[in-house]
Protein backbone atom coordinates (compact mmCIF):
# COMPACT_ATOMS: atom_id res chain seq x y z
CA UNK A 1 0.00 0.00 0.00
CA UNK A 2 1.24 3.76 -0.80
CA UNK A 3 1.56 6.28 1.96
CA UNK A 4 -0.30 9.37 0.25
CA UNK A 5 0.73 11.24 2.87
CA UNK A 6 4.73 11.16 1.67
CA UNK A 7 6.16 14.65 -0.37
CA UNK A 8 9.22 15.11 -1.55
CA UNK A 9 10.84 18.80 -2.80
CA UNK A 10 13.57 18.52 -4.87
CA UNK A 11 15.77 21.58 -5.71
CA UNK A 12 18.95 22.44 -7.13
CA UNK A 13 20.92 25.65 -6.90
CA UNK A 14 24.51 27.12 -6.74
CA UNK A 15 25.98 28.57 -3.52
CA UNK A 16 28.42 31.33 -3.19
CA UNK A 17 30.59 29.59 -1.07
CA UNK A 18 32.97 26.32 -1.08
CA UNK A 19 31.28 22.88 0.01
CA UNK A 20 32.79 23.22 3.24
CA UNK A 21 31.00 26.65 4.51
CA UNK A 22 27.76 25.27 2.91
CA UNK A 23 28.28 22.38 5.29
CA UNK A 24 28.87 24.09 8.48
CA UNK A 25 25.87 26.57 7.49
CA UNK A 26 23.41 24.06 6.94
CA UNK A 27 24.63 22.11 10.51
CA UNK A 28 25.95 24.62 12.76
CA UNK A 29 24.99 28.15 11.23
CA UNK A 30 21.08 27.64 10.52
CA UNK A 31 20.18 30.42 13.03
CA UNK A 32 21.54 32.83 10.54
CA UNK A 33 19.88 31.91 7.67
CA UNK A 34 16.65 29.83 8.66
CA UNK A 35 15.85 29.21 12.22
CA UNK A 36 17.85 27.24 14.85
CA UNK A 37 18.31 23.76 14.71
CA UNK A 38 20.18 22.87 17.27
CA UNK A 39 17.32 21.28 19.46
CA UNK A 40 16.00 18.64 16.83
CA UNK A 41 16.59 15.43 17.77
CA UNK A 42 17.56 14.41 14.18
CA UNK A 43 20.19 11.31 13.46
CA UNK A 44 22.41 11.96 10.95
CA UNK A 45 22.12 9.16 8.60
CA UNK A 46 24.66 9.67 6.19
CA UNK A 47 27.66 12.14 7.17
CA UNK A 48 30.10 12.41 4.59
CA UNK A 49 32.05 15.83 4.89
CA UNK A 50 31.66 18.18 2.87
CA UNK A 51 29.62 16.04 0.28
CA UNK A 52 26.59 14.13 1.22
CA UNK A 53 24.88 14.69 4.56
CA UNK A 54 21.13 13.35 5.15
CA UNK A 55 19.72 14.13 8.64
CA UNK A 56 15.95 12.06 9.50
CA UNK A 57 14.14 12.24 12.29
CA UNK A 58 11.24 9.60 12.44
CA UNK A 59 7.94 9.61 15.01
CA UNK A 60 5.37 7.28 15.88
CA UNK A 61 3.17 5.98 12.50
CA UNK A 62 5.80 6.22 10.54
CA UNK A 63 5.80 9.59 10.24
CA UNK A 64 9.03 11.10 9.01
CA UNK A 65 11.29 14.59 8.38
CA UNK A 66 14.40 14.06 6.56
CA UNK A 67 16.74 16.69 4.69
CA UNK A 68 19.06 15.88 1.95
CA UNK A 69 22.02 17.77 0.99
CA UNK A 70 24.64 16.56 -2.08
CA UNK A 71 27.11 19.07 -2.11
CA UNK A 72 30.14 19.41 -5.44
CA UNK A 73 32.62 22.57 -5.59
CA UNK A 74 32.39 24.27 -8.53
CA UNK A 75 34.84 27.07 -9.87
CA UNK A 76 35.26 29.94 -8.17
CA UNK A 77 34.65 28.61 -4.62
CA UNK A 78 31.11 28.23 -5.42
CA UNK A 79 28.97 24.99 -4.73
CA UNK A 80 26.06 23.51 -6.46
CA UNK A 81 23.58 22.35 -3.86
CA UNK A 82 21.21 19.11 -4.60
CA UNK A 83 18.47 19.69 -2.02
CA UNK A 84 16.18 17.02 -1.13
CA UNK A 85 13.25 17.38 2.06
CA UNK A 86 10.62 14.44 2.31
CA UNK A 87 8.63 13.00 4.64
CA UNK A 88 5.25 12.48 6.01
CA UNK A 89 2.28 15.26 6.04
CA UNK A 90 -0.56 14.27 8.40
CA UNK A 91 -3.19 16.60 7.08
CA UNK A 92 -3.88 19.54 4.65
CA UNK A 93 -1.39 17.72 2.44
CA UNK A 94 -1.95 19.79 -0.50
CA UNK A 95 -1.55 23.31 1.30
CA UNK A 96 1.54 22.18 3.21
CA UNK A 97 3.03 20.76 0.59
CA UNK A 98 2.54 24.13 -1.32
CA UNK A 99 3.96 26.56 2.04
CA UNK A 100 6.93 24.01 2.25
CA UNK A 101 8.00 23.91 -1.50
CA UNK A 102 7.51 27.58 -1.59
CA UNK A 103 9.77 28.09 1.81
CA UNK A 104 12.10 25.96 0.70
CA UNK A 105 13.09 28.45 -2.59
CA UNK A 106 13.15 31.60 0.15
CA UNK A 107 15.64 29.78 2.73
CA UNK A 108 18.35 28.37 0.15
CA UNK A 109 17.98 31.85 -1.60
CA UNK A 110 18.82 33.33 2.21
CA UNK A 111 21.33 30.93 2.44
CA UNK A 112 23.03 32.28 -0.29
CA UNK A 113 22.86 35.91 0.95
CA UNK A 114 24.11 34.59 4.09
CA UNK A 115 27.22 32.86 2.54
CA UNK A 116 27.86 36.30 0.40
CA UNK A 117 27.98 38.80 2.55
CA UNK A 118 27.78 37.73 6.24
CA UNK A 119 29.31 33.76 6.19
CA UNK A 120 31.04 33.23 9.66
CA UNK A 121 30.11 36.47 11.82
CA UNK A 122 28.08 35.55 15.15
CA UNK A 123 24.62 35.61 14.73
CA UNK A 124 21.56 37.13 16.78
CA UNK A 125 18.22 35.41 15.49
CA UNK A 126 14.81 36.81 16.57
CA UNK A 127 11.13 35.31 15.19
CA UNK A 128 8.05 37.30 15.36
CA UNK A 129 5.06 37.01 14.11
CA UNK A 130 2.34 39.14 13.47
CA UNK A 131 -0.83 39.08 15.59
CA UNK A 132 -4.27 36.87 14.04
CA UNK A 133 -5.59 39.33 11.79
CA UNK A 134 -2.86 39.34 9.58
CA UNK A 135 -4.36 35.78 8.17
CA UNK A 136 -6.65 37.68 5.48
CA UNK A 137 -6.06 37.20 1.69
CA UNK A 138 -4.05 40.90 1.33
CA UNK A 139 -1.98 40.21 4.81
CA UNK A 140 0.80 40.61 3.23
CA UNK A 141 0.47 42.73 1.17
CA UNK A 142 -0.81 45.02 4.01
CA UNK A 143 2.71 44.64 5.55
CA UNK A 144 4.47 45.45 1.82
CA UNK A 145 2.51 48.52 2.02
CA UNK A 146 3.49 49.36 5.56
CA UNK A 147 7.21 48.62 4.64
CA UNK A 148 6.88 51.21 1.11
CA UNK A 149 8.03 48.22 -1.09
CA UNK A 150 4.81 47.02 -2.63
CA UNK A 151 5.66 46.10 -6.44
CA UNK A 152 9.47 46.82 -6.04
CA UNK A 153 11.52 43.91 -7.24
CA UNK A 154 13.87 41.88 -6.04
CA UNK A 155 17.75 43.84 -6.64
CA UNK A 156 15.99 47.63 -5.86
CA UNK A 157 17.89 49.65 -3.18
CA UNK A 158 15.23 50.70 -0.68
CA UNK A 159 15.15 53.06 2.61
CA UNK A 160 12.21 53.19 4.67
CA UNK A 161 11.52 55.19 8.38
CA UNK A 162 10.04 51.15 10.61
CA UNK A 163 8.04 53.27 13.32
CA UNK A 164 9.71 52.18 16.59
CA UNK A 165 12.05 50.54 14.28
CA UNK A 166 14.55 53.12 12.88
CA UNK A 167 15.82 53.83 9.80
CA UNK A 168 16.43 50.76 7.07
CA UNK A 169 18.20 50.87 3.99
CA UNK A 170 19.93 48.44 1.87
CA UNK A 171 18.50 46.21 -0.70
CA UNK A 172 15.39 44.29 -1.93
CA UNK A 173 17.18 40.69 -2.33
CA UNK A 174 13.75 38.57 -2.58
CA UNK A 175 10.26 39.51 -3.63
CA UNK A 176 7.44 37.58 -4.76
CA UNK A 177 4.15 36.85 -3.47
CA UNK A 178 4.54 34.82 -0.26
CA UNK A 179 8.09 36.59 0.57
CA UNK A 180 10.01 39.67 1.38
CA UNK A 181 13.83 39.61 2.03
CA UNK A 182 15.40 42.75 3.05
CA UNK A 183 19.26 43.22 3.55
CA UNK A 184 20.79 45.50 5.20
CA UNK A 185 24.73 46.81 5.82
CA UNK A 186 24.18 44.15 8.66
CA UNK A 187 21.01 42.88 9.18
CA UNK A 188 18.93 40.39 7.24
CA UNK A 189 15.28 40.62 7.36
CA UNK A 190 12.87 37.83 6.14
CA UNK A 191 9.28 38.67 5.96
CA UNK A 192 6.87 35.17 5.67
CA UNK A 193 3.04 35.64 3.98
CA UNK A 194 1.80 32.86 5.77
CA UNK A 195 -1.37 34.17 5.14
CA UNK A 196 -1.42 32.48 2.30
CA UNK A 197 -1.01 28.84 3.52
CA UNK A 198 -3.61 29.52 6.62
CA UNK A 199 -0.91 30.89 9.45
CA UNK A 200 -0.42 34.34 10.30
CA UNK A 201 2.24 36.34 8.74
CA UNK A 202 5.60 36.30 10.38
CA UNK A 203 9.46 37.32 10.15
CA UNK A 204 12.74 36.46 11.09
CA UNK A 205 15.57 39.13 11.77
CA UNK A 206 19.22 37.93 11.48
CA UNK A 207 21.70 40.47 12.95
CA UNK A 208 25.19 39.96 12.32
CA UNK A 209 26.66 43.93 13.59
CA UNK A 210 27.68 42.29 17.02
CA UNK A 211 25.31 44.36 19.29
CA UNK A 212 22.00 42.68 18.26
CA UNK A 213 19.03 42.23 21.06
CA UNK A 214 16.53 39.53 20.45
CA UNK A 215 14.04 40.83 23.58
CA UNK A 216 14.72 45.05 22.29
CA UNK A 217 14.29 43.71 18.27
CA UNK A 218 10.98 41.50 19.44
CA UNK A 219 9.49 44.21 21.01
CA UNK A 220 10.00 46.91 18.58
CA UNK A 221 8.95 44.59 15.07
CA UNK A 222 6.02 43.41 17.24
CA UNK A 223 4.42 46.47 18.05
CA UNK A 224 5.31 47.73 14.41
CA UNK A 225 3.33 44.62 13.15
CA UNK A 226 0.50 45.27 15.72
CA UNK A 227 0.14 48.51 14.43
CA UNK A 228 0.38 47.27 10.63
CA UNK A 229 -2.84 44.78 11.57
CA UNK A 230 -4.71 47.00 13.92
Amino acid sequence: MTDNRKFEIVADTELPGTPERVWQAVTKDTAAWMFPTDQWPDVKTVEEYPNHLVSRMEGPNGWFNQLEHVLEPVEGGRAKLHYVHSGIFDDNWDEQYDGASKHTEFYLHTLGQYLQYFDGQPVVFTDIQAPASSQTPDGFVQLKKALAVDGVEAGTPFEVDVDGVGRLSGEVDFSNENFLGLRTADTLFRFFGRNAFGAPVGMTVHEFGGSGDSELTAKAWGAFLEKVYA
